[in-house]
């Protein structure tokens, strides 16, 4: 059982490394495709492919591509070239960008220019306009789901850090008396220690702030515009206010990082209490020009490396008692985009 719970992990770790999924031109899903304004699939319309505990989200296309999704559901098999890959595949709904999860991205427009961020060059038609009220609106809408299980938020910064902070709260705070139970993550970028505090107060139960990177140089190249020092700060003054294993951070691989700068990093966000997420770079049409140029020509990404740093992942969190399953909103709860130490390992 073991043996085949490893085979699995593997394929997965093999879909998130390799490119789109080929589907029929009249593919018909049984939900509504996913097409993201924010994280690694910004831009692309997708699906989230469930096998057994497991699950991905996949960009599509009708191109001939190195995997094909074949069936008329309610199940399907992904092929790989003329084998098959992975049998009794279902197409799992997403509420809002996540399976289970209404996660919503209140502005794409940013004043700062990270190399790999694809969100602020998306077309106007792609960005939805989704000014607060009509965010609260839609919670509204979505709450009476049964497979609601979380609610999210994260917003460019189009304006100033506090201006973006101030809108977040206030959707936080409408969605919180609206659903008093209910876990509720935020993914801000911040200025100030005290901008913590208010989304914790407005009532978000986790906070995600991204590191992007532990490797300085590479930091410098595609965050330049940010701060590597005040977002560690933040992060620790975070986890005294969200509480440990209540705050995660991003650590992108496949930058041209060693091993063991991410490992050092993944050790150093747990220090402080942070779970970080290991999150593989997804290049694309819109950010490998921007990328080349801030990083020259990348070593693509393999599954035994992602799969190796997340076994050692898992170890770190270990020694400093914590784990991936404290968390219930955002990319750990939704395990579509990375390997999960805790839930796929």
């Amino acid at each position: 059982m073991e043996e085949d719970r490893e085979l699995i992990v593997r394929k997965k770790a093999i879909l998130l490394t390799s490119g789109p999924v080929q589907v029929p031109p009249r593919f018909r899903p049984p939900f509504p495709l996913s097409c993201s304004t924010a994280g690694p699939g910004a831009g692309s319309t997708s699906l989230v492919l469930s096998f057994g505990r497991f699950r991905v989200k996949k960009a599509i296309t009708t191109d001939p591509s190195e995997f094909r999704l074949i069936g008329d559901g309610p199940t399907y098999v992904l092929m790989r070239g003329e084998e098959m890959f992975l049998e009794n595949v279902s197409i799992q709904p997403t509420i809002a960008h996540a399976p289970e999860q209404a996660f919503f991205n209140l502005d794409t427009q940013c004043i700062y220019h990270c190399r790999f961020c694809t969100s602020p060059v998306l077309e106007k038609k792609l960005t939805k306009g989704l000014d607060p009220d009509k965010v609260v609106a839609m919670v509204r809408g979505l709450s009476q789901r049964e497979d609601l299980r979380a609610v999210a938020f994260t917003a460019a910064v189009v304006k100033d850090p506090q201006s973006t902070v101030d809108k977040l709260a206030y959707v936080i705070s409408r969605v919180r008396r609206l659903l008093p139970d209910i876990p509720i993550g935020v993914e801000p970028y911040i200025d100030t220690l005290e901008q913590i505090d208010q989304l914790k107060q407005a009532g978000a139960d986790e906070i995600k702030l991204n590191i992007e990177t532990f490797d300085r140089e590479i930091f410098q190249k595609v965050c330049g515009e940010l701060d590597l020092d005040h977002i560690l700060e933040t992060i620790t003054y975070a986890v005294e206010v969200f509480g440990r294993g209540k705050v995660a951070s991003n650590i992108i691989v496949g930058m041209g990082e060693t091993d063991a700068n991410v490992l050092q990093g993944v050790e150093e966000l747990a220090r402080r209490g942070c779970i970080a997420t290991l999150r593989p770079l997804r290049l694309n049409d819109l950010n490998r020009g921007p990328m080349t140029e801030a990083l020259g020509t990348l070593e693509e990404l393999t599954p035994e490396r992602l799969l190796r740093l997340g076994h050692e992942h898992r170890r770190i969190l270990e020694s400093y008692g914590l784990t991936s399953l404290t968390l219930h909103t955002m990319c750990h709860e939704c395990g579509c985009c990375d390997i999960v130490p805790f839930r796929d390992l």
